[in-house]
């Protein structure tokens, strides 16, 4: 059997600006081309979009992600095909991959077998740079920053009070905590300091988040990097930082055109990881791909708890953006994981396993069918060794909850093995939907950060210290109550124990840490041990990839 990087490789891509024409009608000026096979799309052309019609929205969202793997990325490329195969114009929009996991544990983000977007290495490596420009702008604030109180320090700034930190887009417990201007008075004041790989960046979210370049301007400038003596905020318009940030951005706004192996036009643009930071697409991005196709596929990070519940309450609340239908892959491998089989035995046939898992893909069903109140579907990525009787029981017990189940193939069979799920879907996407966010912009952040743990991840109460408390009350009195919250937690469960397996209650919520992110417009609440620098495992998949022949090799 061949692997992800050798069906990917083998693949025969056309030109990018051929499917930019032929596709989605876009003239090859209008494209600033990064070789023969990757492009920008020039946002003066989006522009020209604007009065269009939008096209059906679609979520690709799943259960709470397992090391047995669900295929989220790879369904959302499927389903892309899948709705090309039966006749409609669709496209998808995808995040892109942070290096950190590409050489750490979980590995590339550009789908798997027959359902991928190409050219894969490029993908899942440095891309058009996007990243690189997202790194340096932070770091330049930072330098600017650091600079000012170094030269005089004419705003006052405390530096016991800095919220500023650099960023690298790569897993590296080292950098976590860190002293810099060590080495005498030339090099500045020693502070405590540390990085954030870039994905946790506010000018990631901001990237995304943005509608254009000058709304990206203004946001960039919001940015609260420190406080003064008299703890007044610093933003980076006051230490005119803002400009130079956007002039490092400005090409990298622009979305990024690839292509499935089946042809298909994919925009892959941003990638703020949903466990610590938003976890969607670029706004630029699907709001073009829905003025540019009748069917858009995109796809939020982790489970539905995670970027489900944030691509909801962060992204469409901020842009009016709204889902026609949601799918939420899993697999009868994660969910008898879920039921407490050892990854190692997940593929032999398990029955009690498998009942005690489900409660986890129903926990999501019920939080998207009904918090959410998106109609949905679940989609099963089919594995040789699922036998009858587990997908009997599945079936069995998704029809009480009343959700279509669809057992998918696109991984060996590319579009035509999601085309059943692609039928349903249009069939989802004509029904009339109301979606719901979980809690509304006039309650109180405490208020939020209460409603998303009791009603999507079923806690029974939410604690904080007494300093975080008064962090969180400071913030709601100097007006950022109205900003949605954005939790950042472990993927792996409902709960804030990664260990914590299937579908948790009365569990406890602890929010340790709290980040404003004047800029993006949401507040950060850090909840148990999850980090905003990740580390590399005992054996990183950076020990696997290669060059031999002048071939990438290892990469997946």
């Amino acid at each position: 059997m061949s692997s992800d990087i050798e069906i990917a490789q083998a693949a025969k891509m056309q030109r990018i600006a051929k499917v930019a024409q032929d596709k989605l009608g876009i003239a090859e000026d209008h494209l600033e081309p990064y070789g023969h096979y990757k492009a920008k799309v020039s946002l003066p052309y989006l522009d020209t979009l604007k009065s269009k019609k939008d096209g059906k929205l679609i979520l690709v969202t799943a259960m709470s992600p397992t090391p047995a793997g669900e295929g989220k990325t790879t369904t959302t490329v499927g389903l892309g095909d899948a709705l090309n195969h039966i006749g409609k114009k669709a496209m998808i929009c995808l995040r892109e991959p942070s290096l950190g996991p590409v050489f750490g544990m979980k590995g590339g983000a550009a789908g798997g077998g027959y359902a991928q977007v190409v050219p894969m290495e490029d993908i899942n490596l440095h891309f058009t740079g996007d990243f690189s420009a997202i790194a340096l702008a932070n770091n330049l604030l930072a330098a600017l920053l650091d600079n000012h109180i170094t030269q005089g320090n004419e705003l006052g700034i405390d530096v016991r009070r800095i919220q500023w930190k650099r960023v690298v887009d790569m897993n590296d417990r080292a950098l976590r905590e860190i002293v810099v201007a060590l080495g005498g008075t030339a090099n500045g004041y020693p502070r405590q300091d540390g990085f954030d790989i870039v994905v946790a960046s506010e000018v990631m979210a901001i990237f995304c988040l943005s509608t254009s370049l000058d709304d990206l301007k203004k946001r960039l400038g919001s940015i609260v990097v420190a406080y003064t003596r008299d703890n007044k905020p610093v933003h980076a318009r006051d230490l005119k930082a803002h400009g130079a940030m956007t002039v490092l951005l400005k090409d990298a706004l622009a979305p990024n055109l690839v292509q499935t192996l089946e042809g298909n036009p994919a925009f892959i643009h941003g990638g703020p990881f949903a466990n610590i930071a938003h976890g969607c697409n670029s706004v630029i991005a699907t709001q073009s791909a829905l003025k540019l196709a009748d069917y858009v596929v995109t796809e939020a990070g982790f489970g539905a708890d995670l970027g489900g519940e944030k691509f909801l309450d962060i992204k469409c609340r901020k842009t009016g953006l709204r889902p026609n239908a949601a799918v939420i892959v899993a697999t009868v491998r994660a969910l008898k994981y879920h039921g407490g089989v050892d990854v190692k035995e997940v593929n032999k046939e398990n029955l009690a396993a498998l009942e005690k898992g489900l409660v986890n893909l129903e926990r999501h069903v019920e939080n998207v069918s009904q918090v959410y109140a998106i109609p949905c579907v679940v989609s099963i990525n089919r594995f040789n060794l699922d036998t009858p009787a587990e997908l009997e029981m599945l079936n069995a017990r998704m029809k009480k909850l009343g959700v279509p189940v669809v057992l998918a193939t696109h991984w060996g069979d590319g579009g035509k093995g999601a085309a059943e799920l692609a039928r349903i879907v249009v069939g989802l996407c004509d029904q009339p939907s109301t979606p719901r966010f979980v809690y509304e912009d006039a309650d109180t952040l405490w208020d939020k950060i209460n409603k998303i743990a009791k009603k999507v991840y079923r806690a029974a109460d939410v604690t904080a210290d007494a300093k975080v408390r008064a962090q969180i009350k400071r913030l709601q009195d100097e007006g950022y109550g109205h900003y949605p919250v954005c939790v950042a937690k472990t993927q792996s469960s409902f709960a804030t124990n990664a260990a914590t397996r299937g579908a948790p209650t009365d569990h406890v919520l602890n929010v340790r840490e709290v980040r404003l992110a004047a800029g993006a417009e949401f507040v950060v609440m850090i909840c148990g041990d999850i980090m905003t620098m990740p580390g590399l495992p005992k054996v990183p998949s950076a020990e696997k990839i290669d060059l031999v022949d002048g071939k990438v090799v290892g990469l997946f």
